[in-house]
């Protein structure tokens, strides 16, 4: 059986197993459970079908493989696999909208879509079992890159961790955060999430040319532009001087901050 068919029958059982999960449990946040985990079984499907002896592939498996495990360790920890772990926002969501909508939204969009994407972000690996050849300097730089985007989303992470740990103390200054990386970017992590799988997307392109497996990048990057804008409207609504933040901060990629007007 090839490596392809393989990793659509795990996408059909991942995306039927996690809409029966939210149908049955009312939690509607199974997809973010295993969001780490499926690209890292898609990945080693890709790189065993080449016998684990392409140096390209392996990287990609390798390189993937870090980010779900650093991906993992920070939703863990922010208690995504403890019960009641639901995402915030679809609890907003249900709110407005009728029950029957929100279950075909449930499974068109949280299972289905969701888990589309997850499959499609990793296609660059079939690209690349499809056209192996040797671990050039282009490869390296992708590598590099890969891992410079890791230690970003790492940082930022981090960074956001640390803050709310202060904010559930009563010891933070703002009542949400501004500083680090996110002086330069509202959302750094989305930056160099979205970041990453365009670089697994660049590996697909050295192996074979320009691909249509570069589409998963580009679902990907809609997903989050579309979650920011409602994550952006949700905070907007409990903390108005947001406003001033979205005014001198750039909203996802990195850059210099906007000075604030003079007046007087």
């Amino acid at each position: 059986m090839d490596a392809l068919r393989v990793c659509l029958y795990v996408f059909a059982g991942v995306t039927l197993g996690t809409w029966l999960l939210s149908v049955l449990t009312r939690e509607y946040s199974w997809v973010d459970r295993i969001w780490s985990l499926v690209p890292i079984a898609y990945l080693g499907i890709f790189a065993g079908a080449a016998g684990f002896a392409d140096v390209r592939l392996d990287v990609m498996f390798a390189l993937v493989a870090l980010w779900g495990v650093r991906l993992t360790f920070n939703f863990a920890r922010k208690g995504g696999y403890a019960r009641g772990g639901e995402d915030y926002r679809w609890a907003v969501l249900r709110e407005r909208m009728a029950p029957w909508q929100f279950q075909v939204f449930n499974f068109f969009f949280i299972s289905l879509y969701q888990n589309a994407i997850l499959l499609l972000i990793t296609l660059p690996a079939y690209t690349a079992l499809e056209h192996q050849g040797a671990f050039g300097a282009a490869d390296v730089v992708v590598a590099v890159i890969f891992a410079a985007f890791l230690a970003g989303e790492t940082v930022a992470d981090q960074q956001q961790w640390e803050f709310h740990q202060e904010k559930h103390a009563g010891r933070a200054s703002t009542r949400f955060l501004q500083t680090g990386l996110f002086r330069y970017s509202r959302h750094p992590n989305f930056f160099f999430e979205q970041a990453q799988w365009w670089a697994i997307a660049a590996f697909g392109v050295v192996a074979g040319g320009p691909q249509w497996t570069v589409l998963g990048a580009v679902l990907l990057t809609l997903l989050f532009v579309g979650s920011t804008k409602f994550t952006e409207s949700i905070t907007l609504s409990r903390y108005p001087e947001y406003a001033d933040y979205q005014r001198r901060t750039s909203a996802v990629v990195p850059w210099r901050p906007k000075r604030e007007p003079v007046h007087g």
